[in-house]
This record gives structure tokens, C-alpha cells and sequence, in this order.
């Protein structure tokens, strides 16, 4: 305990080689126990670590030893840790691949002659070194894990794996070279060569299918790096220069020209443009920025060029703390428990006594033929007892239910995605891009003139204008086939609208203010009418000459067509729905009651949104959070399921768990439907799996015998295991079959 008064360092660290939760708490464990760490924890989820501990006592060496010494590795390199992490993963992933498919092409003609031609003698030498090659190479590394655990007392998935097989193996061999020991004793010598090449074979499918899960998962925050720009410039004594990101200080002045990332957070000196902010407030619209308006990194100027000075860089930037929540909120995550591995910590010991019980029995009150039968006995036990069947469980409802998502326009990276999306009681939706199109449009337009040249002109002013909206009303505009208009003069009236000039009259495109400020009459209808949009969610454009309004035109972000439809859908589960958006709170009601939300929270940022499904979760609710933006990319993290629109950002598709190919909400409630069809169908395959070994182990160890001298045998036991592994496989193909 004087530790933790003594100086003391966290460091935190990507740790190679786990394969399983076992895998991560053994990790924990190891550290824990090493000399001058205070404490320390694992994610199986990032695959990292992290340790608190006194640099006088142990070194980043000395833990990175430890590790080693239990079967694991760790990168303590200060630079490219991500990419040496990356690379690290690739090769676990391309090992297992490697091993997959080398013991698949050889465990067939092994299998074909344990199961058809088990009295061939000659078969059991072609079986003998095809199964040698496949346990001790394409499997090697569960024999090495198994030794490795052992020599620290520990037992994992690969203890059982390494001990049934390699039981059946030596089994085989003896029996393959010395028949006649059994056969001297009125006994068959059969040889298990396949029981132990399947279980190889598919063990290794199952950590194929989950290694494959894991290999994109540093991508999402590589992508958020990836906003800043590498360089920058800045006006020293007046001229350009250009410096490396890094080197930028608090109080330069920054020059960002049209299409440029701004690379710092800060405030506008001089000049004026629009901004694209939509990754940090999800919002379509980008924002005008003037001489005293706040910018921050990551987002992308428009049209304008501007000078701003710096009042935040590096870790400080709103960008840089995203970055640092969406790491905090995945590695906050406790790991992904899999069902699997729970099972298989009580689960090893447990098979392994029972094999040694079941000998000692025999011993004691087996009679003549204690010994052979004892031991035959043990080996029934582990071979019944193999977990092929508990494997496969998970892995192949998983792979049938990814089919099945995908089939249907779901994109779903894990089971434990799939897991929570069935356990989820609320759900929170962002507003524009997830409920709404994400797309500004004129959704409404009154002319108050007949007179057709008002559209061209109209059509020519929005073609220079810079305002975002403009485009919406070109869009609107360019299928009425207009004829060219010449301006003869145009000015940009900032935060009000446009002014251009056509012979002599003057033309007017903008909000209420500028119309108000040129002291052009606006009739009540017309005020009547324009408040009425608004209170609609809808932006109102005024478009007027000199004297007076001749049209209104309503821009909106239209709500999707499903969308009030999958809300109720969604509410009929007994999901409560939130829906969270930066956008104005009139706006934000204005959806929300047009798609039956009750719950509404706007003017939010990308904290408060992360914060918000905190707060949920603290009242204990598991939270399912779908977005689109990178706005969403903290909170996607925060939650307990994520699910990305597919037309969305890169990186929230990369942080959310599910993604949704296309914009169809109709998508969302199919996705719970199918949680709950997949995680049924896994509950049904550890039930398979295990109703084998509770009838089976009993029978292998033979609790019969003194009744009615049934003896299990061996090759029942392997074709029992492998029946297991059969109807678990038949039984995950039933999905497909049903209808979401």
C-alpha cells in the first residue's frame, strides 16, 4: 500500500496476443502481481492496458516481460503505437487465417477415414501425420497458450483444446503402433485422429470470425486525427508562412483560405466566410463567421477567405477533446464478456477434475480392468466434453445473423452489438441526417408577380450568392429551363442577404432584416404567411425589388417519409425515444412532433450529447444511440449499442457498431427484430451444446456401469461431440428462413 504514496506513473498501452476475456483478465492479473505496479486494468475491446506504477521499482520493460512470460506481448514504443497496433493485429488475424484454412483442407481426408473407413489400418497411418501436421502447427498456439497458463496456474479456452486433443492424439498414436494392448484385454483399439483435427479445425473458425470483428477498430479515431491538417499558415509581420501544425501557438494569427481545414480553435480578426460546422454540430447549414465568431479545428471553409487568431491548439481544440472522449467512452466499456468465455472458466476445471475423478473412481472400484477402463473413461469425458460445440455457439448465430442483417440493409460488426440492441430500453435519435433527409430543400414558394423573367432573376442573384441556402434554391429552380440573365452590379450584405442591380432597378434576396432595413412594405398576409412557415421549421427567404415582396420562398430539412412510422415501431418494443440535436429548439419541436417524439433536447453540442446517454445510463437504462454526423461520434461511443445512418460520416460509421445501409429508418426497428432473433438462436445453441455434455459427461464417465455395464465409448463420445457441433449449425441456419 506505501506505493501509492510513493511517485507514481499511468501508463496506458496496446497488448498483443489476446484471444479471449480470459485472455484480458489474465493479462490483468499479471500485471497486478508484478512488483511496483499499484493497479491496473485490460480492455479486451481496444486490446490495450493500462497500469499505475513506480518507475523506481519496475520499468516499461520489466511489465512488457511479464506478459511475455504468461503468452502475451505489449507495445511500449512512445511513437506509431496506433500503427504498430494495427500491424500487430493484421498479423494475428492472417496467422489465424493461415491456420484455418491449412487445418480445414487437411482435417477433411483425416475425417472422411475416422468416419467411413475406421477399420482401414493403413488409414491410421495416412491419418497419423495429416493430424500431427494440424495440432502442432496449424494448432500450435493453443498447446503453447495451454503451457504458458499452466506454468502460472491458469486454465483458459486453450487448456481444454490443448488437453482433449492432445489426449485423443497420443491415444491414437499408441493405438495405431500397439493394438494389441487392447485387443490382449477383449478390447477395440480405436483411433480419434478425427475427433482431434475437428476440434482444430473448428475452434479455429470461431477465433477467425472473431479476430475479423476486431481488425478495423482503431479506423474511427484515425479518421477524427485526420481533420486536422498537417500544416498551417500564418501571418508573421504581415507575410504568409506556412509551419507544421505542431508548431502553432496560442496568439498566432492564422490565415485559412476558401476549402481549407481550420486547424486550430480560435476567433475571427478579419474577413468573413461561411463554415462548414456539421461535424461538430451535425447541422447542414454551414455558419457565417465574422470578425469576433468563434472557429474550431476540424471544420471546413467555404467560399470566403478570413484571419483568425489562436486561442486553443493541441490537446486543447474542441476536436482534440472529441478524440479523447471517443477513446475514453470505448475503452470505458467493460470488455465483451462472450458468453463463451464466462462459461469456460467454470467450464475447463470442472471437465478437467471430473477426467481425473472419474480415473481415481475407476481405480478404486473398477475391479480387473481398473486401469484401461479408468482410463478410457477419462478420455471419453474430455473428448465428450470437447468444446467444438460451445465454440461454435455464438460464432455461427452471429455469422447467420450478419448475413441476414445484411440481406436487409444492416451492416453489424459484433455480437456484442447484437447482444445489447436486444437488451436496449431506450433509444436516442439525432435529428438532422437520422429523422430528417440532412438536406436543405424549398419545400414552399408563393410568387406574388406573374411576371416570368422574376424566376431568372431570382435564378441569377442565388448563382452568385455564397449563402449556403442559395444552392436549395437553385436546385429548386434549374428544372424550369430559365433564360440567361445579365446583372449589372451585385453586393453581399453581411448576415442580411444579397443585393444586385439590373438596369435601374435594384433586386433584394434575404431574411426579414434586410427587407426591414431597405424599408420595403411587407403586407400582413405576407408577414402572416412567412411567420406560419417558421413555425413550421422552415428558414423564409424574402426575394423583392425596391418596392415590394415579390416572393416568399421556405427552406426546410424534410422530415424522411418512414420515419414517424419506425418511431412508433420502436415505442411499441417499450423503447423510450429521445431525440438530441444542435439545431434551434422551435425547429427541433417542429420535428419532433411531427414523428411522435416526446422528448427533445437542442442547441446541444458533442459533450452534451455523449453526456446525455451518461445520464441515462446512470439511471439504468441501455442506451441504443443513432447518428449520423461526426457531431455523433462521442456519443455513438458512450453508448451501450451505435448505430450509424449509412449515408452518414465516415467516422460515426466507424464508431457505431451497426450501421444502416442507405437512409430508410423502416431499417431501425428490423435491427432490434433481428437482435432478438440472433441472440434467441445463441441461447438455443449453448443449450444444444451443453445438454451433450450434461447427458454425455455422466455416461463418458461411467455412472451407468455398476447398473447395466454400459460403457461409453470413445467413438460414440467423438460422434455424439460431433452431432452437437451439427445441430447447433442447423440450428443457426434457421434464421434465415425468418422474417424480420
Amino acid at each position: 500500500m506505501e506505493n501509492r504514496s510513493v511517485n507514481t506513473i499511468k501508463k496506458t498501452f496496446p497488448v498483443t496476443g489476446m484471444s479471449c476475456a480470459a485472455c484480458a483478465t489474465s493479462v490483468g492479473s499479471t500485471l497486478k502481481s508484478t512488483k511496483g505496479v499499484t493497479d491496473a486494468d485490460v480492455n479486451f475491446a481496444t486490446h490495450t492496458a493500462w497500469a499505475t506504477f513506480n518507475p523506481d521499482e519496475v520499468s516499461l520493460e520489466d511489465l512488457k516481460t511479464a506478459l511475455q512470460g504468461v503468452g502475451y506481448d505489449a507495445i511500449m514504443e512512445e511513437d506509431n503505437v496506433a500503427e504498430r497496433q494495427e500491424e500487430e493485429q493484421m498479423k494475428q488475424f492472417l496467422k489465424i487465417k493461415k491456420s484455418l484454412i491449412g487445418s480445414a483442407i487437411l482435417s477433411i481426408p483425416v475425417f472422411i477415414i475416422g468416419m467411413f473407413f475406421m477399420n482401414w489400418e493403413t488409414g491410421h497411418y495416412i491419418s497419423l501425420p495429416l493430424s500431427a501436421i494440424v495440432l502442432f502447427y496449424f494448432g500450435g498456439h493453443f498447446f503453447k497458450g495451454a503451457w504458458k497458463q499452466a506454468r502460472h496456474g491458469k486454465a483458459n479456452m486453450d487448456t481444454l483444446v490443448a488437453l482433449s486433443t492432445g489426449i485423443a492424439f497420443v491415444l491414437s498414436v499408441f493405438n495405431t503402433f500397439y493394438p494389441e494392448f487392447w485387443l490382449q484385454r477383449g478390447l477395440e483399439a480405436h483411433v480419434y485422429y478425427e475427433a482431434a483435427v475437428v476440434i482444430i479445425t473448428f475452434i479455429s473458425l470461431g477465433k477467425f470470425l472473431e479476430e475479423k470483428a476486431k481488425t478495423n477498430t482503431s479506423s474511427a479515431l484515425k479518421k477524427l486525427i485526420g481533420l486536422q491538417p498537417k500544416t498551417l499558415i500564418v501571418l508573421i509581420d504581415g507575410k504568409e508562412e506556412e509551419i507544421p501544425i505542431n508548431a502553432v501557438k496560442e496568439g498566432f494569427e492564422i490565415l485559412v483560405k476558401p476549402g481549407d481545414k481550420i486547424p486550430v480553435d480560435g476567433q475571427v480578426v478579419s474577413g468573413d466566410s461561411y463554415v462548414n460546422e456539421s461535424m461538430i454540430t451535425g447541422e447542414p447549414v454551414p455558419v457565417q463567421k465574422i470578425e469576433g465568431t468563434k472557429v474550431f479545428a476540424g471544420t471546413i471553409n467555404q467560399k470566403g477567405s478570413f484571419t483568425f487568431k489562436a486561442e486553443k491548439v493541441g490537446g486543447d481544440t474542441l476536436l482534440a477533446s472529441i478524440i479523447e472522449r471517443v477513446k475514453e467512452a470505448q475503452g470505458s466499456k467493460a470488455p465483451v464478456q462472450k458468453l463463451v468465455d464466462k462459461i469456460a472458466g467454470i467450464f475447463v476445471p470442472v471437465v478437467i477434475g471430473i477426467a481425473i475423478l472419474t480415473f481415481i473412481l475407476w481405480q478404486i472400484f473398477g475391479g480387473d480392468n481398473a486401469l484401461t477402463q479408468g482410463m478410457l473413461s477419462a478420455i471419453t469425458v474430455l473428448v465428450i466434453a470437447c468444446p467444438c460445440a460451445l465454440g461454435l455457439a455464438t460464432p455461427t448465430a452471429i455469422m447467420v445473423g450478419v448475413g441476414k442483417g445484411a440481406e436487409n440493409n444492416m451492416l453489424i460488426r459484433d455480437a456484442e452489438s447484437l447482444e445489447k440492441a436486444y437488451q436496449a430500453n431506450a433509444i436516442i435519435l439525432d435529428k438532422t441526417g437520422t429523422i430528417t433527409e440532412g438536406m436543405p430543400s424549398v419545400v414552399n414558394q408563393k410568387w406574388f408577380s406573374d411576371n416570368e423573367q422574376l424566376k431568372s432573376i431570382l435564378y441569377q442573384i442565388e448563382a452568385k450568392s455564397e449563402h449556403p441556402l442559395a444552392e436549395a434554391v437553385l436546385n429548386k429552380l434549374k428544372s424550369d429551363d430559365l433564360p440567361a440573365v445579365k446583372m449589372d452590379a451585385f453586393e453581399s450584405i453581411s448576415g442580411r442577404g444579397v443585393k444586385a442591380k439590373l438596369g435601374d432597378l435594384s433586386y433584394f434576396v434575404g431574411n426579414y432584416a434586410l427587407i426591414n432595413e431597405q424599408n420595403i412594405e411587407v403586407k400582413d398576409n405576407i408577414l402572416a404567411l412567412a411567420d406560419e412557415w417558421e413555425s413550421q421549421g422552415q428558414t423564409v427567404i424574402y426575394f423583392a425589388d425596391e418596392k415590394q415582396i415579390l416572393a416568399l420562398i421556405g427552406i426546410a430539412d424534410k422530415v424522411k417519409a418512414n420515419a414517424k412510422l419506425s418511431i412508433q415501431q420502436l415505442r411499441d418494443r417499450g423503447m423510450e425515444v429521445y431525440m438530441l440535436t444542435g439545431d434551434a429548439e422551435k425547429t427541433a419541436k417542429t420535428v419532433a412532433e411531427a414523428v411522435g417524439i416526446e422528448h427533445v433536447k437542442a442547441h446541444l453540442m458533442p459533450a452534451d450529447k455523449s453526456n446525455f446517454v451518461k445520464e441515462l445510463q446512470s439511471k439504468g437504462k441501455v442506451v441504443a444511440m443513432v447518428g449520423d454526423g461526426i457531431n455523433d461520434s462521442e456519443a455513438l461511443a458512450q453508448a451501450d449499442v451505435s448505430i450509424a445512418m449509412g449515408k452518414g460520416s465516415d467516422i460515426a460509421i466507424d464508431v457505431a457498431k451497426m450501421t444502416l445501409i442507405g437512409s430508410d429508418l423502416q431499417n431501425l426497428p428490423k435491427a432490434f427484430h433481428l437482435s432478438q432473433l440472433t441472440i434467441r438462436g445463441i441461447k438455443q445453441n449453448l443449450f444444444w451444446a451443453f445438454i451433450y455434455n450434461i447427458i454425455g459427461i455422466p455416461l463418458a464417465a461411467g455412472l451407468l456401469y455398476p447398473f447395466t455395464g454400459f460403457l461409453l465409448n470413445p467413438m460414440i463420445a467423438g460422434a455424439a461431440m460431433a452431432f452437437s457441433s451439427v445441430s447447433v449449425v442447423l440450428n443457426s441456419l434457421r434464421l434465415k428462413g425468418m422474417k424480420l
